[in-house]
């Protein structure tokens, strides 16, 4: 007997176990977000995760041609078949970092080139290195207003190339210098145009310059001596209103490269120096002026000026700040003070850096001697730190960050490091991720830039979208194939009009009214309205979103109607997965390890509740999803309902178990059943040992014989307390007693003797 159903037993686990492994069991299939797609192409883009078989033998039309690979694999669909496209990544060029010192160019960014080939939502990661290279070439070019209230700086200025080149030399040994001067539109209202004011257009007798747009005095050059040369043959000139041309200069010092000498493979900072406010795009209009700023080079050869002064606007800051960024310019604007009474220009350029890429706004002394001082900072500023950013399209690709620093440690969701010294190296891990929207694009290559903002190196990739599969250009016709209704393609059948059916046997015009096959219990409408039903079974629609699928027999499930937390379904695919009851139709959250409730809100993290003690909110609260809800508030608060003002404390709540049970004292002292009850036991010692301990606390207390007593608590977790206390209280002698009770009566008697010899 026992033999008997030992062996039923067995035979019962055996067919239990190969039901359980049927490899073609509905539910594998009913679960896959795949199977909606009817040709490879929208297969291979529909998700990442789905693949298509295309092998000619795979024909059971219980199932979808597109699933998750290994549920084809199991369904017999031969490798060679499948066709399941992975991301790509090849490098093109990746020359190593390097210094100035090392062998050939100077290289901060590696690698320099990669091609990728994508699929739509399959994430490649992609690693970045940059080196802040030492003696790198920094060329910098100082635009200064020359208008006559900025004519004591110039004196100032004259020993500034020496200087600058001195301190430069420092951190590079590639260093070059240019100069610039500004004034304004050469016409009314903002300079006078008589032709006496126009030959010396300065005030109270002083000689000046003729006004001008912009003037490039001397290129950038090595020889850092000319500068002081150049600043000794500048008069300053002067101007009628307040706001000066200076955006004008700034424009064509950033776009006129050739004129100006900026080299491809150098730091470019561009040091403008006013006391004045900017004229802006618009203003033009006051002379007349409606022709907008091209943002091109117009620079007289002869000259040096800016040409196109008179004929077109002043550029707009956002037009000045993207020529900028294109250039690789690092502006630094040096404002200087006015006397008391007039309006600080400063109030114009504070805000500047929330409009430029890269920027720095500094104070100028009232002679313009800080100049040195403030270009190094700045430089040491700029090279202490690196920040990241691309320009691709965000609709098209998704880039997540995560920055290496100098600490080794990895920062997810950072794009910059700080605290870095030239020849520091930082790796950046870019995670790039193809949008569907880039198959919908007429052009499928993307190329796009990444790399360090003060930079003009950078990562250039190029990504090719992979949206087809290469099955698709084969199409096959005739009698045989798909019943002749229809055009096989990657091994699936594409149906000629008014045909239908996973080989195109059924005839649509064929069903009338409403087929049983494709209702929902309970329903009146066929697949849930989700959907079309042909051939007796339903094609659920394709939601836009293709994380949220429609599914089930009836099209009565899908993945998105769940509770949501956060504005996400189940808290998001971190927090659960939103799945469906196939009997009933009903969504419901299935919550992954350590969340919980309806909607996978509640974080099953108990350890949050602890409180120092090591009692769960302090014994005084409930902890529910991760967190302490307090008996009551109005007395008790924080984390973990550790707070109480109007409790007594630690030392007052110990007070009388120490006293019942070291000096029969308190009122305890005639409860021995209170006595006994104290939790914690309490050690005794001549003298407390551990005074200087951080973690334990000292309490002093006055008994009812005014003896002092003292103990020490500690906590050890879990709700335990360490006490030790005292052996003996210090109580006052007798005779001191008596004495001080002697020497207040003698006090009193003397008071009363002086008092009565005072009205005597």
């Amino acid at each position: 007997m026992e033999i008997w159903r030992s062996c039923l037993v067995c035979v019962i686990w055996c067919l239990a176990t190969c039901w359980a492994q049927d490899p073609l069991a509905p539910a594998a299939i009913t679960d896959s977000m795949c199977t909606t797609a009817k040709s490879c192409d929208e297969c291979i883009v529909k998700s990442p995760q789905c693949g298509w078989c295309e092998s000619k033998g795979f024909d059971d039309d219980s199932y979808s041609r597109c699933d998750l690979p290994e549920n084809l694999r199991r369904r017999g669909c031969k490798e060679d078949g499948l066709n399941f496209p992975k991301n790509k990544l090849i490098e093109v060029e990746a020359k190593p970092l390097s210094d100035a010192g090392d062998a050939g160019e100077i290289v901060q960014v590696n690698p320099q080139k990669l091609f990728l080939q994508m699929r739509p939502g399959e994430p490649t990661r992609v690693q970045l290195n940059i080196r802040q290279a030492e003696d790198f070439p920094v060329d910098l070019y100082y635009v200064m207003d020359l208008s006559q209230s900025m004519a004591n700086d110039l004196d100032s200025l004259k020993g500034l190339g020496d200087k600058l080149a001195k301190v430069m030399k420092n951190i590079t040994k590639d260093f070059r210098l240019g100069y610039g001067a500004f004034v304004d539109k050469v016409k009314m209202p903002y300079v006078d145009i008589l032709e006496r004011k126009l030959q010396n257009p300065c005030l109270h007798g002083a000689v000046c310059v003729p006004p001008f747009g912009f003037r490039n005095v001397l290129p950038l050059t090595s020889e850092t001596n000319r500068f002081s040369e150049e600043i000794g043959k500048v008069d300053a000139s002067g101007n009628l209103d307040n706001p000066e041309g200076g955006l004008d200069a700034l424009m064509q010092a950033t776009v006129c490269k050739e004129e100006i000498g900026w080299r491809d493979r150098a730091r470019h900072l561009l040091l403008y120096s006013t006391d004045a406010p900017f004229h802006i795009a618009g203003d033009g209009k006051l002379a007349g002026i409606v022709k907008l700023n091209d943002g091109k080079c117009h620079m007289d050869a002869v000259s040096m000026e800016y040409s196109a002064s008179s004929e077109q606007d002043y550029p707009s800051i956002s037009q000045l700040s993207g020529k900028m960024q294109e250039n690789s310019i690092f502006p630094i604007f040096a404002i200087g003070r006015v006397p008391p009474g007039s309006a600080d220009p400063m109030a114009f350029y504070r805000d500047l850096p929330k409009f430029f890429h890269e920027s720095e706004v500094n104070r100028l002394t009232e002679d313009s001697s800080n100049v040195v001082e403030l270009v190094e900072d700045v430089y040491r500023n700029i090279t202490s730190g690196v920040k990241v950013e691309d320009d691709a399209p965000a609709d098209l690709f998704g880039v997540e960050y995560t920055a290496t620093c100098v600490d080794g440690i990895p920062h997810k969701g950072m794009q910059e490091c700080s605290g870095l010294q030239l020849g520091d190296n930082v790796t950046f891990s870019l995670d790039i991720t193809m949008t569907n929207k880039t198959c919908d694009m007429p052009m499928k290559n993307f190329t796009f830039s990444v790399g360090p903002t003060a930079f003009k190196e950078s990562l250039q990739i190029t990504i090719q979208a992979i949206c087809d599969c290469a099955c698709s250009e084969e199409r096959l016709e005739g009698p045989d194939i798909c019943n002749g209704n229809g055009t096989q393609v990657c091994g699936g059948c594409q149906c000629f009009p008014q045909r239908s059916g996973a080989k195109c046997t059924c005839d649509k015009e064929e069903a009338e009214g409403i087929d049983p096959a494709c209702v929902w219990q309970n329903s009146t409408v066929e697949c849930s309205d989700r959907g079309n039903c042909e051939c007796g079974k339903c094609l659920c629609n394709t939601r836009t979103n293709p994380v949220e699928e429609i599914y089930g027999d009836q099209c009565q499930c899908d993945t998105y109607s769940c509770e949501l937390y956060k504005k996400l379904p189940c808290g998001g695919p971190t927090r659960g997965d939103c799945k469906c009851n196939n009997v009933t139709g009903l969504n419901y959250c299935q919550c992954k390890d350590g969340w919980s409730g309806s909607n996978c809100g509640c974080e099953e993290n108990s350890k949050k509740c602890i409180s120092p003690d090591g009692l769960v909110c302090s014994n005084v609260g409930v902890c529910e999803c991760g967190k302490c809800s307090c008996n009551d508030t109005k007395k008790y608060r924080g984390a973990t309902c550790q707070n109480c003002d109007s409790c007594p404390s630690e030392c007052d709540l110990h007070k009388p178990c120490v006293q019942c049970k070291v000096y029969k004292t308190g009122k305890y002292k005639d409860n021995p059943e209170a006595c006994n009850s104290c939790p914690h036991e309490v050690e005794v010692f001549e003298e407390l040992p551990n005074r200087e301990s951080t973690d334990r606390i000292s309490c002093v207390f006055k008994d009812e014989n005014n003896c002092n007593f003292e103990f020490t608590y500690r906590k050890l977790g879990e709700g335990n307390i360490e006490l030790q206390a005292v052996e003996e209280p210090s109580c006052p002698l007798v005779a001191d007693v008596l004495w001080i009770i002697d020497f207040e009566r003698s006090l009193d008697l003397s008071c009363v003797i002086i008092g009565n010899e005072q009205n005597a």
